[in-house]
């Protein structure tokens, strides 16, 4: 316990460096345990490299993309789209002394002594997490500077400008394939990185490179994109190879995908690759119950996803687009109603319903939040199992890396997509028909899709959403997609008929109304007295004529839809967009780091 403390302290101590200061990246442990007392032995690296744990990040919500109708708490997405992000008004660049961390081992990691297998494992699980830091820097700069040692205070490195982007993703490339070749495949718990979590992270960084080279022309980088994916299909084929793991699947269909997202624990579940463990004992919680209803609803456009039970989009349906909450419902893939609150849910599991609110779209999140009501003790106090890096999305890697190939084949969908189907006891993806019929609605939604795959890239890219919501990914496949015009479109709630009471539970009684302000009560005259008495009320506008946060597309019907979005018209400027700009702040301090893509 005590070395471990000195490792927290170590690492701490260093990401304390200040990110405006000129020399954040070189400032040297201001402790007392010095490299030389402390890089001695495996058991030291051990130490030290718990501590990156610390930094390890999770998902339970898609904010920032289209998988999210509206969100109060504000977003950077929502700023960039309505012109409100600048060099002088942007955040990020602020987190390099996590670099730091990881190269100050690597510098010292040649003084330890011992067993050379077990030193160099330690060295994969730091270029792992350097990969990976890497990783997020390439998705939001592109072209950034490359650091492999931890500076000193007489570097001039500190001012070099930005690396090519193919020179860092061949660094970061390399730290994987160091980490597959050198991590142990079994640490004695699946909470920590093995070698399986190395090639997951190289199959998803793969496929997120590959298709970002071959859809954005800017980069003149189209003719290397097949390399990388190439490399995430090879990277997932040695998971799926290695029988380790499979689809949770007991029969049980959506209560089955429901256990992956709000367990207590997921120790003995084949389909975790990595997961984080929250447990009082541990006195460590999250807050997934924020999930369901606080401060953001999910979209129509993703709820719209959802294949019909029977296989047949959604979309196909004849009036589709007027179909009320309730009935958006009936006979959907069981994966909606596990993602999004259904009619008559219960978060108390008795008569107690909750009832959507849509001043956030209607559509509220319920993937993740804690079922059990003991699971939930209050703020960062709920003590649930979350999915790192899980066996499903390797294969959804695979198919679509094989698919932008053009070579992927039936078994291949019998393999991965068919799998994600079957546990939810969902109709099979047929290949040939997809191709033969794209789906006009998705065929719109991802207009540079071409070519002979191109109805099954679009049906891999539905299940993909569908089967990875909520998950933190989706903002990254729009980009690299190159499909930010869906970031330009208002994403919209639930249809509402008609102002006045709305049934949200499925019992035919009215559980809110709309009304158009507090003094439009009319509508209610039909309405029972006990139900005008108890129905939760949302205005258009308040009570001095002041518009409201929401209204309807059509006045007094339609899909709810968002002031913010109607008085400030949202605009995706591409390529600059899909990009963000290094802050001010740092070019002053960096005359060699240069803006690009017009910021």
């Amino acid at each position: 316990m005590k070395q471990l403390r000195l490792a927290i302290l170590l690492i701490t101590t260093v990401g304390a460096a200040v990110s405006c200061n000129k020399d954040y990246l070189q400032r040297l442990p201001q402790t007392d345990i010095t490299p030389e007392a402390f890089f001695n032995s495996p058991k030291d690296l051990e130490t030290y490299t718990n501590g990156f744990y610390a930094k390890d990040y999770y998902s339970y919500d898609d904010l920032n993309s289209d998988n999210i109708s509206s969100y109060s708490g504000g977003g950077e997405l929502d700023l960039l789209v309505q012109n409100g992000i600048s060099a002088t008004t942007v955040g990020g660049w602020d987190d390099w002394a996590d670099l730091r961390s990881f190269n100050f081992m690597l510098d010292n990691v040649s003084r330890a002594k011992g067993d050379q297998a077990a030193i160099n494992h330690f060295i994969g699980i730091a270029r792992f997490f350097r990969a990976r830091f890497y990783m997020n820097k390439v998705a939001r700069y592109s072209d950034v500077p490359w650091y492999s040692t931890a500076l000193s205070n007489v570097d001039s490195a500190l001012y070099k400008p930005r690396d090519t982007r193919t020179m860092v993703v061949d660094s970061i490339m390399a730290d994987l394939q160091y980490a597959v070749d050198n991590i142990k495949p079994d640490q004695g718990t699946n909470t920590r990185v093995t070698k399986w979590t190395a090639l997951a992270l190289m199959s998803r960084f793969g496929l997120f490179e590959g298709t970002f080279r071959k859809y954005h022309d800017e980069l003149n980088l189209q003719g290397t994109a097949n390399t990388f994916l190439q490399k995430s299909a090879w990277a997932a084929e040695q998971l799926m190879g290695s029988q380790k793991f499979s689809i949770y699947n007991t029969g049980k269909g959506a209560e089955d995908y429901r256990a992956l997202f709000c367990s207590s624990t997921l120790t003995n579940n084949p389909e975790m690759i990595q997961w984080m463990d929250f447990q009082q004992a541990l006195n460590r919680g999250n807050n997934s119950h924020v999930v369901l209803g606080w401060t953001w609803s999910l979209s129509q456009s993703l709820v719209y996803t959802y294949l019909m039970k029977d296989g047949t989009p959604f979309t196909a349906l004849p009036g589709y687009a007027k179909m009320d909450y309730v009935t958006t419902f009936n006979n959907r893939d069981p994966r909606l109603a596990e993602t999004v609150s259904y009619p008559a849910f219960s978060p108390t599991k008795n008569n107690s319903l909750y009832i959507p609110k849509p001043n956030l779209g209607g559509y509220d999140q319920l993937k993740f939040y804690p079922r059990d009501p003991a699971q939930r003790q209050g703020w960062e106090a709920n003590f649930t199992a979350i999915p790192l890096f899980r066996y499903a999305e390797v294969l959804l890697n695979y198919a679509e890396a094989k698919a932008e190939l053009g070579t992927l084949t039936a078994t291949d969908i019998t393999n991965t997509i068919d799998k994600l189907r079957d546990r939810v006891q969902m109709p099979h993806l047929v290949m040939g028909t997809a191709n033969a019929t794209p789906d006009p609605v998705q065929a719109a939604a991802y207009p540079a899709v071409s070519g002979a795959n191109k109805g099954v890239i679009l049906e891999i890219r539905r299940e993909r959403r569908v089967e990875m919501a909520c998950e933190g990914l989706r903002f990254n496949d729009v980009n690299r997609w190159k499909a930010g015009m869906r970031f330009q479109d208002s994403q919209q709630g639930i249809y509402v008929p008609a102002l006045g009471g709305i049934d949200m539970t499925g019992d035919g009684k009215a559980d809110i109304a709309i009304l158009a302000s507090p003094s439009d009560t009319a509508v209610l005259a039909g309405l029972p007295a006990d139900v005008r008495a108890s129905v939760s009320r949302f205005y258009l506008k308040d009570k001095d004529g002041k518009d409201n946060n929401f209204y309807l597309e059509n006045g007094t019907s339609g899909h709810i839809m968002f002031t913010r979005d109607r008085d400030g018209k949202r605009v995706f400027i591409e390529p600059k967009y899909y990009y963000r700009p290094i802050p001010l702040s740092q070019t002053v301090l960096n005359p060699n780091l240069k803006q690009i893509f017009g910021w």
